[in-house]
């Protein structure tokens, strides 16, 4: 009854966690032409700009009108882009593409809000501006407000008459940061093998903490039941290879599932972690072939993310690979951070089970079921 007792406690404290969307950057994608015309294309929320959630929150519930957010979110499509409206000259009056120093006039072209969908997910919005390009423009640069938060900008060089295209790589601007000037005068410049590296290892790092909250309840099941170093690390990292081999395969379009699929399965392996930990007193090694299975399913996941972010065609194979270091490394500071803080429960095994083990895999398959049946009926 105790532990009863617990487990629903954490499950109210957490209630608001497990129902916030995480604040995601906006990417932007400037393209070129050889035409003199500048066409932008922003995926963001609309309902975060509309409330003016950034990324000072690490959340949508620690904002202070999360309910307004909360109810644009249960609109339709239409009555979004008519609540939108009123904002459009605040929003180009906010943003700003300066060419030589020189501010362009923007225009917003069109808006595409996808339907109401699964809630837990932001809704990601397409904002699509135009202007035009002075005659012989040097460079280009880009600016994105951080009240409407974090933001990635890369540029495309469109040369339609010759079927040419050229990206330049991401840059990651955060705390108002302007961008550096992107040259409108020579072929875009590759991405230099450490910048890739680094890249995408902070993108993976940050895919589990602080965003990855799915993937961070996983790594806490695995660890509750094992504080052994070897056994938990090992359990990790095949969870990682297993994930590395379905990000690769869909990245590439060879394995794809659509995410009505993926992400109750993704929920329901949270569930069973929990579950498990509460039935079985030991670790079995069954266990490794099903944390394996279950890195598959979290590695279209991820795909997720990378298909947002994109891969460099030229170093794609350096990329995925710092990607999953990123995630590999996010998941063992997961553990290290969970072992320092719960390390005083280890001396007495009795007691840990009974006061961290099962309250806490209670809670974590709470909320895998939760997620389970919340992604199938919303999906």
């Amino acid at each position: 009854m105790k532990i009863l007792l617990i487990s629903i406690l954490l499950s109210t404290l957490s209630y608001n966690t497990v129902l916030a969307d995480v604040v995601k950057p906006a990417l932007v994608e400037i393209n070129v032409s050889s035409e003199n015309l500048i066409s932008v294309e922003i995926r963001a929320s609309i309902e975060a700009l509309l409330t003016g959630i950034n990324a000072s929150y690490k959340n949508t519930r620690d904002a202070p009108n999360a309910v307004e957010y909360d109810e644009f979110r249960q609109l339709s499509a239409d009555d979004l882009q008519q609540a939108f409206v009123g904002f459009k000259q605040q929003f180009l009056d906010s943003i700003t593409i300066e060419v030589d120093n020189k501010k362009l006039t923007l225009h917003i072209d069109k808006v595409d809000i996808p339907p109401t969908g699964y809630i837990k997910v932001p809704r990601i919005s397409v904002i699509y501006l135009t202007a035009h390009l002075p005659e012989s423009a040097e460079s280009l640069r880009w600016y994105y407000p951080a009240k409407f938060g974090d933001n990635a900008v890369r540029l495309k060089q469109v040369d339609n008459q010759n079927k040419q295209w050229h990206w330049s790589q991401w840059q990651w601007l955060k705390k108002d940061q302007v961008s550096t000037p992107f040259s409108l005068t020579e072929i875009v410049a590759r991405q230099s093998v450490a910048e890739v590296v680094v890249s995408y290892i902070v993108l993976g790092f940050e895919h589990i903490l602080p965003r990855g909250l799915d993937h961070l309840l996983f790594i806490l099941g695995l660890f509750l039941l094992s504080t052994h170093w070897r056994p938990l690390l090992l359990q990790v990292t095949m969870f990682t290879v297993a994930h590395t081999i379905t990000l690769g395969l869909a990245m590439n379009n060879v394995v794809e599932l659509p995410a009505v699929i993926v992400e109750p399965l993704i929920a329901l392996s949270i569930a069973y972690i929990g579950i498990e930990n509460i039935i079985a007193k030991r670790l079995h090694k069954s266990r490794l072939l099903l944390v394996f299975a279950f890195g598959l399913i979290h590695g279209l996941g991820f795909a997720g993310v990378l298909s947002d972010f994109g891969m460099p065609d030229n170093d794609f194979v350096t990329a995925l690979i710092s990607f999953n270091v990123g995630v590999e490394l996010g998941q063992i500071a997961t553990i290290v951070l969970a072992f320092v803080l719960l390390s005083y429960w280890f001396k007495d095994r009795e007691r840990y089970r009974k006061m961290i083990v099962l309250p806490g895999s209670a809670l974590i398959s709470v909320i895998g079921v939760y997620w389970f049946f919340e992604r199938l009926l919303l999906f």
